[in-house]
């Protein structure tokens, strides 16, 4: 963090930086912990080249996607919702930082 605070002076935005990290940004979006976790590892896994062939891996990989999975995304998010009320809107450090 002191490095990043050095680099980066009151831009350093997490739950311990300058800047506040809304408790609502990522913990509570589907399909920012779905796409930045699962279809980015399997877009790159074909190494794309371009931006066409970029969009390609995108769209095949969505389309691709299991329904299971997506099902159990949503299951997520409930509790993740649920986890936002107990905390009365502050992060969800047990979800993120699991012990």
């Amino acid at each position: 963090m002191s490095v990043l605070r050095e680099m980066f002076p009151q831009h350093v935005i997490s739950s311990g930086g300058d800047v506040p990290w809304s408790a609502r940004s990522p913990d509570l979006s589907a399909c920012y912990y779905i796409l930045c976790g699962y279809l980015k590892s399997r877009v790159f896994i074909s190494k794309p080249r371009s931006i066409v062939e970029l969009k390609q891996s995108i769209s095949e990989e969505i389309a691709a996607i299991p329904e299971q999975m997506t099902l159990r995304v949503m299951e997520n998010l409930g509790v993740r919702l649920k986890q936002c009320l107990r905390n009365g809107g502050r992060h969800l450090n047990d979800v993120l930082f699991k012990t």
